[in-house]
């Protein structure tokens, strides 16, 4: 009889642990766990997530490509349902999804609250088709990047002339080859080691995963715009999900993952990536590096020369069947309203 009464405890226990994790959803992405995004946004998210539905999701998360491929794999890992869910940045596969390559166009960035915020409106109203095949969890962006440098600073726009300056999209390697430079396009994992063998003299990239990519004592100078003036550029950053993983789930945890996506996440990711940016700056400057903000009375001479790529961007989504004037004059209304101008 003891027998039979401790095989039911464990039958019920068994039962009971199988019904606390109904779902599991590994998460992939390319960074560090070091970096901004895994430890300040996701692993809190994880949490969240988990908390929010009694332990009935188990979230994983398995940073620096951990699960195999490329980062510009991404993507496609999630619309495959090889990984439940992958964060990535949209610009690594160029060209892909030009729709969203407006807020990647030179001088049209601000703090990572304020672009993130534009992005929701953004993404509701144009980016419906570029993400029919996945279920958007997150769409958001960093601060405005900088320009760093490791043997030459840069505070004028002929400074960048014939410079070797990593890239991280399609519309800032045509926007830095209009300054002068030579744009490499590269995944920000690959920066440090680029740096140090000289493949690169610089890298386009925000505050905030320099120190996760530890390489404060390979630049040391640094040149920057003020969120004020537009910043140089920005990339569009995208957490997705299987599409079939997220139907298949009961309507219960559905509405735990959607009261917990998109602009709730939003708030938090903004928030998180713009204390890390000053953070990672002041770290910078302790560490001996030297910051120049380039005048604001020669931000025209920088935009008057990227101005051809904004154009083409224009016609090409007009070409493609879009206005892509309006697109983006709304792109700019809608920054302009999360800077409160």
């Amino acid at each position: 009889m003891k027998t039979i009464l401790l095989a039911g405890i464990a039958a019920i226990a068994v039962a009971g642990s199988a019904t606390a994790q109904e779902v599991t959803l590994r998460v992939h992405h390319f960074l560090s766990a070091e970096a901004p995004m895994h430890k300040d946004v996701l692993a809190p998210w994880e949490k969240l997530i988990e908390e929010k539905s009694g332990g009935r999701i188990d979230v994983q998360l398995f940073p620096s490509m951990q699960l195999g491929g490329k980062p510009p794999q991404l993507f496609d890992q999630a619309r495959d349902g090889v990984v439940d869910i992958s964060w990535t940045l949209l610009g690594y596969t160029p060209g892909r999804f030009p729709v969203s390559e407006v807020f990647e166009l030179p001088f049209l960035s601000g703090s990572a609250t304020q672009t993130t915020a534009a992005l929701q409106q953004y993404q509701a109203k144009y980016m419906g088709d570029e993400l029919k095949d996945v279920h958007p969890l997150l769409i958001h962006a960093p601060a405005a990047y900088k320009v760093h440098t490791k043997d030459k600073p840069v505070a004028a726009q002929a400074d960048l002339g014939g410079l070797k300056i990593r890239t991280p999209s399609r519309m800032m390697t045509d926007g830095l080859a209009a300054l002068g430079a030579n744009p490499i396009g590269m995944p920000v994992p690959e920066i440090a080691q680029a740096l140090t063998t000289g493949v690169i003299d610089g890298a386009v990239i925000p505050w905030e995963v320099f120190g996760s990519l530890r390489i404060e004592s390979v630049t040391k100078d640094h040149a920057e715009f003020g969120a004020e003036n537009g910043g140089l550029s920005t990339s569009v950053m995208a957490l997705v999900m299987n599409q079939a993983k997220y139907d298949a789930l009961p309507d219960d945890l559905k509405k735990v993952i959607d009261e917990n996506t998109g602009a709730a996440l939003a708030d938090m990711a903004g928030k998180a990536f713009d204390a890390a940016e000053a953070a990672e700056r002041q770290k910078a400057i302790d560490a001996g590096g030297k910051i120049t903000v380039i005048p604001e009375a020669d931000l025209a001479e920088w935009q008057g020369a990227t101005q051809p790529v904004v154009d083409t961007w224009v016609r090409s989504m007009t070409d493609a069947g879009h206005d892509g004037q309006a697109m983006l004059d709304d792109a700019r209304a809608m920054l302009a309203a999360a800077k409160g101008k």
